[in-house]
């Protein structure tokens, strides 16, 4: 009987985002700022999950708490270990801080940067193959930089085998002559990571410990060391400053729309001024004006047409569905072939059902507007559920909050709301109803009436 072969063992993460990136220029952690509208420790998060890992460690010191929210939003918390950093005293002192939880795995451990966000899960598997299928104590990703200003070199011996690493500030002119740089990511047999960090000695230009003496100390001692030159310098870069920030989240937006036009069949009219998140959702056919910006999961149905201005945010759009120019979609679900805009407003899980309409100046909030029903000038919307066929006339508000609580109100099948009408909450207007304009409905409306007036009253029954 032939024996299955072994899974390899899942390996720990352990990724460093104490730090408060001090050239962001900001009193926010480096790896709480945004990247395509998630944090860029976010980013990292997610790419650590399609590796299976047994546990993923995050060393956290700078608004612990901040950082550790987001680590939770995005990874199983099963999975999450937050390890603190007391002390920003350089990588070789994050990693140790996580000693406890890591150095009797016999499992490896692969260390990333919480500052990396477009790093694959594909060259992390290949960097964990490279090093179980070496034997080597220590792993770790290089690439070459026409300009390596700022990063650790990747110092060779004559056999092309790995020999140290030297950071900027610490190298010799001919070592900074060097464009092969250290990228950050490392692949350690645990135990013997730890026997070398406390070797380590903050002996360099900052004072500080370095992860980085790491395999050249267990170099030293006779383990072996290996090198993943990595071609993509661009998908190993981390984020410094606001300055890269904005070029990665340039990057990512031509990315994305590039592949919703080649792969999907989108027209954009003007690719460059579309800000499209990569976690949206097109269908085929859909024409997007310039200056639209699509964030989060939101999902957009097919032959849909977004007009210049409009913004859409965690939402889902059905198919044929025209936005016209400069609305607002938050959190909200427009069906199948509706006609939102121009300047409407839609909020907290707004509806508009299939065949509805909502016009310019029109704000929806936690309201569905029923199939076919329309409500198309100056109109608030608060807390209603309207229902088939009705029409809303314009400036009709209703009336939600008394102070101290929101109420709903209800408007049923085929009724035809006034201009200027007031339903104050709570109130029912009945089916097949008419208000008279600029009423005040401060009672429920029978089906079939007529009201009128201030406060309303019902002139008599329509059938």
């Amino acid at each position: 009987m032939q024996q299955s072969t072994p899974h390899p063992p899942t390996p720990d993460i352990l990724i460093l985002a104490a730090g408060l990136g001090t050239r962001m220029k900001s009193a926010k952690a480096k790896v709480l700022h945004e990247l395509d509208g998630r944090p860029l420790i976010e980013h990292v998060c997610r790419i650590a999950l399609p590796l299976q890992p047994r546990m993923v460690h995050v060393v956290v010191g700078y608004q612990a708490d901040e950082v550790e929210n987001a680590i939770r939003s995005c990874v199983p918390p099963e999975l999450v270990s937050i390890v603190n950093q007391a002390q920003q005293r350089g990588t070789g002192d994050a990693v140790m801080a996580a000693r406890d939880r890591l150095q009797q795995n016999t499992s490896p451990v692969l260390v990333l940067t919480g500052d990396v966000p477009l790093i694959r899960a594909e060259t992390l598997r290949a960097l964990l193959d490279q090093h179980r299928s070496t034997g080597a104590a220590c792993s770790l990703i290089s690439t070459r930089l026409e300009n390596p200003t700022g990063y650790g070199r990747v110092i060779r011996d004559s056999a092309g085998g790995f020999s140290k690493i030297v950071e900027q500030k610490d190298a010799s002119e001919q070592e900074r002559e060097i464009k092969e740089i250290n990228a950050g990511f490392y692949c350690f047999d645990p135990p013997k990571l730890f026997q070398a960090l406390e070797q380590v000695q903050p002996t360099n230009a900052q004072g500080e410990y370095y992860l980085t003496d790491v395999p050249g100390i267990l170099l030293a001692s006779g383990e072996r060391v290996e090198i993943y030159l990595h071609k993509d310098a661009r998908e190993l870069s981390g984020i410094n400053t606001r300055a890269e920030l904005s070029e990665f989240e340039n990057l990512l937006r031509r990315r994305t729309v590039r592949r919703l036009m080649t792969e999907v069949g989108v027209t954009f009219i003007d690719p460059s001024s579309a800000y499209i998140s990569s976690d949206a959702q097109f269908g085929r056919d859909c024409v997007v004006h310039p200056d639209v910006t699509v964030e989060g999961p939101s999902v957009i149905g097919e032959n849909c047409v977004i007009r210049s201005g409009t913004r859409i945010a965690n939402s889902r759009i059905g198919d044929n569905v025209v936005i016209k120019d400069h609305c607002v979609i938050v959190d909200s679900h427009v069906d199948a072939s509706c006609s939102i805009g121009p300047f409407a407003h839609l909020r907290m899980n707004a509806h508009v059902k299939e065949g509805g309409a909502v016009g310019n100046f029109v704000e929806m909030k936690k309201s569905t507007l029923g199939r076919r029903s329309k409500s198309m000038h100056l109109t608030y919307l608060g807390d209603a559920t309207v229902g088939d066929n009705t029409n809303i006339g314009a400036g009709t508000v209703t009336c939600n909050y008394d102070g101290r609580q929101k109420h709903p109100t209800v408007i049923e099948d085929d009724v035809r709301i006034g201009s200027d009408t007031m339903l104050v909450a709570p109130v029912t207007v009945g089916k097949g109803s008419v208000t008279g304009a600029g009423s005040v409905v401060t009672k429920d409306v029978p089906p079939d009436s007529l009201v009128a007036g201030v406060p309303a009253v019902v002139k008599k029954k329509l059938k």
